[in-house]
C-alpha cells in the first residue's frame, strides 16, 4: 500500500511539473550571406530550450524585412553583408526597431570594428571563431538587456585605451576624407567610385595617397585611424 502511495505521489509530481511553464523563449533572426553558416547557427540555437530561430536573411534588405515581419527579440547580424554595409545600416535598424537587440557575429577581429559597431547601436560583438558555448552565452546576455564583447577583443580595446592613438594626425583633403569614410564602411573601390562619381583608378590613387599619408598598410589600419581620429562620422538616416 505504501508503494502504491509513492507511485501516486510521483505521478502527481510529474503531472504538476508538466503543467509548469517552460523557460521564456528568446526569438532570434539570423542574418548572414552564407546558407551553411545560417543552418549551423539555427541548429546550435534551436537546441537550447530557451532559444528559437524565427527567421533568416541573406542580405541587409532581407534582414530588415525579416525584422518587420517577425519582430524577434534579437538579430544576429554578420558584419560583411550584401546589399549595404552592416555598420551603415545599424543606426537605422536601431531607430526603426528599438525593442530588438542586435549582436554582431563576424570574422573581423579588429577592435576598431567592435568599437564602431557598439557605438552605432549593437549590443554584442562576437567572433565567428568563438566556441558555441560563448555564442549561446552572448545571445542570452544581449537578449536580456546586457552587452557582450568577445573577451579577447575587450582586452585589446582596454590596451588601446591605455596606450592611446599612435602617430600624429595627417591633413586630409575633403575628397580623401570621403574616400576614407566609404572604405571604412566596407565599400569596394568600385562602389566608392560610383558613390563619388569618380573613376576606379582615381579612387585607387586616393587610397594609395591615404595609406602613404597615414602610414597605414591595410584596410584594418585605415579603419583604426579613422575611428580614433573621428574621421568617420555617423551616417544620417535617409531623408535627413
Amino acid at each position: 500500500m505504501l508503494a502504491n502511495a509513492k507511485v501516486v505521489h510521483r505521478a502527481a509530481r510529474e503531472a504538476t511539473a508538466s503543467m509548469e511553464p517552460g523557460p521564456e523563449q528568446v526569438r532570434i533572426t539570423i542574418a548572414d550571406d552564407h546558407v551553411v553558416v545560417r543552418s549551423g547557427l539555427r541548429l546550435l540555437l534551436d537546441a537550447e530550450a530557451d532559444l528559437t530561430v524565427v527567421g533568416e536573411a541573406g542580405d541587409i534588405v532581407g534582414a530588415v524585412r525579416c525584422l518587420e515581419r517577425e519582430r524577434p527579440d534579437l538579430l544576429l547580424l554578420d558584419l560583411a553583408m550584401p546589399g549595404g554595409s552592416s555598420l551603415a545600416a545599424l543606426p537605422h535598424m536601431v531607430a526603426r526597431f528599438p525593442a530588438i537587440a542586435i549582436a554582431i557575429l563576424t570574422m573581423e577581429d579588429q577592435p576598431a570594428f567592435a568599437r564602431e559597431a557598439l557605438r552605432r547601436g549593437a549590443r554584442g560583438y562576437v567572433l565567428k571563431e568563438a566556441a558555441s558555448g560563448e555564442l549561446v552565452q552572448a545571445v542570452r546576455v544581449v537578449a536580456h538587456g546586457g552587452t557582450y564583447l568577445t573577451p579577447t577583443l575587450a582586452a585589446r580595446i582596454a590596451l588601446d585605451d591605455v596606450g592611446g592613438p599612435e602617430g600624429s594626425p595627417s591633413e586630409l583633403t575633403p575628397r580623401e576624407a570621403d574616400v576614407l569614410r566609404l572604405i571604412v564602411l566596407g565599400h569596394t573601390n568600385g562602389e566608392v567610385a560610383d558613390q563619388l562619381f569618380l573613376s576606379v583608378r582615381t579612387v585607387e590613387s586616393h587610397r594609395a595617397s591615404l595609406q602613404h599619408k597615414l602610414g597605414c598598410r591595410t584596410r584594418a589600419e585605415l579603419v583604426r585611424y579613422a575611428l580614433q581620429r573621428g574621421v568617420l562620422k555617423p551616417v544620417p538616416p535617409p531623408g535627413a
